[in-house]
């Protein structure tokens, strides 16, 4: 039987996967690694920790399961994400410095945003206003895979929203990947409040490269939570 297992390195909450490193790796075991075509991953619960979940292919895509139960599934979109607009390397390198997360964290721990984590360990990605809406960080990969640049797009999106007041986590996104990131090369990450409705948010995440190049581009849906019951 074909699984997907979830280490521990790639936690978002302290029991839980990254979202969007898992629904990356879901991704990834689709035809091609999904690269060049836009994928939609739904998380169904928080995916557990170095646990093989079953992966089974479905018609439009694969999906994984836990005790019986779906925790996630993804399938090519219908639509490609509209990407953010991008924002200079300098001004997201200074708007690192009011990351909303150095003050207070709902998943400190978190292997894309969380400041607990060491240099080379998580992506430090610290993403702070650059506007009305808008965040941005820099970001040099150490690494590049499918679900490293997945897990890049995901909690940059969250913090475009306000993650202290309203904590959340992901319940649905859609990637697509043009090229995988170079490692030692900088690129900019700009993230997109677009609405609210109800517990849900609706956010975007572009992954810049040299010359503003759209190296990859995200939609988000995040629904709010009480982080207890993630702890």
């Amino acid at each position: 039987m074909t699984t997907l297992l979830v280490p521990h390195r790639f936690n978002g909450p302290p029991r839980s996967g990254n979202s969007g490193w898992v629904a990356g790796a879901l991704a990834a075991r689709m035809p091609g690694q999904a690269l060049g075509r836009a994928v939609t991953v739904t998380l169904r619960q928080p995916p557990p920790l170095e646990t093989p979940m079953p992966l089974t292919a479905t018609a439009n895509g694969a999906e994984i399961s836990h005790d019986g139960s779906l925790v996630a599934e993804a399938s090519y979109a219908e639509h490609a994400p509209t990407p953010v607009a991008p924002a200079p390397a300098r001004e997201a390198a200074e708007a690192e410095a009011s990351y909303p997360g150095h003050r207070t964290h709902p998943f400190p721990g978190c292997f894309v945003c969380g400041p607990a984590r060491r240099p080379g360990d998580g992506l430090r990605i610290f993403p702070g206003a650059v506007g009305t809406d808008r965040v941005a960080a820099t970001w040099t990969p150490y690494e590049s895979t499918v679900p490293v640049t997945w897990a890049a797009l995901d909690c940059t999106g969250g913090w475009s929203s306000d993650l202290e007041g309203r904590p959340s986590v992901l319940g649905r996104i859609t990637v697509e990947v043009h090229r995988l990131p170079r490692t030692s090369e900088r690129y900019v990450v700009v993230g997109e409040q677009r609405r609210l409705d109800g517990r849900k948010t609706f956010t975007a995440a572009t992954l810049y490269g040299p010359g503003d190049e759209v190296v990859a581009t995200a939609e988000h849906v995040w629904i709010a939570i009480d982080p207890e019951d993630f702890r």
